[in-house]
């Protein structure tokens, strides 16, 4: 039986900024992916996949440097749209979309419009790159609704626990998820 390897890094710390997409990773989170990418490096990668969004590029690109790997964009991992504008009250309006699936405030994404999202270029990914390993730069929130298709634990309390970064790999059998292993640890 082939195996698919599916590795989805969780971007590393960044400084808020409104700008989704030129938003860097902080002081912070460059040290923390020195100490991933060394992890990552214990593992074999084939192919390097990543949200638009600049610090999830950040968090993989130590790994598409060490395996001489051009980082393929993929839009659909970008992070799910919570709102059009800033909410003022970020806690609550997470809290407002975990809690009713088909919820979205204005101008924003419903957790199962974001998750359909990531399944449908999920499902593209273990079709195109059946039996290897693949390492995704991409976002909590969507990383979680992403894991919670397969598998209901994985929901707003599992999200308040990720670090930044994060990876958990899920290990799939065509596209039956087999397993599912937190590979970060930064006391490594």
């Amino acid at each position: 039986m082939k195996q698919t390897k599916v590795y989805l890094v969780r971007h590393a710390h960044s400084t808020y900024s409104p700008d989704e997409y030129g938003r860097e990773l902080s002081e912070a989170g460059r040290k923390d992916v020195k100490l991933l990418t060394q992890q990552m490096l214990e593992r074999h990668i084939d192919v390097i996949l990543s949200s638009p969004y600049k610090r999830a590029i950040q968090t993989v690109e130590g790994i598409a440097k060490h395996y001489n790997k051009e980082i393929q964009i993929i839009e659909a991992f970008k992070e799910r749209t919570l709102a059009e504008k800033p909410v003022e009250h970020f806690q609550e309006a997470i809290e407002a979309v975990w809690r009713n699936e088909t919820y979205a405030h204005p101008g924003g994404e419903s957790n199962e419009e974001a998750r359909n999202r990531g399944i449908r270029a999920l499902k593209e990914i273990l079709n195109s790159y059946y039996g290897q390993s693949i390492a995704i730069g991409t976002h909590g929130n969507l990383m979680v609704l992403i894991m919670r298709h397969f598998d209901r634990q994985y929901d707003v309390n599992f999200w308040r626990s990720l670090d930044m970064p994060d990876v958990y790999c899920l290990t799939f059998d065509g596209e039956t998820l087999l397993n599912v292993e937190r590979i970060w640890n930064r006391t490594n």
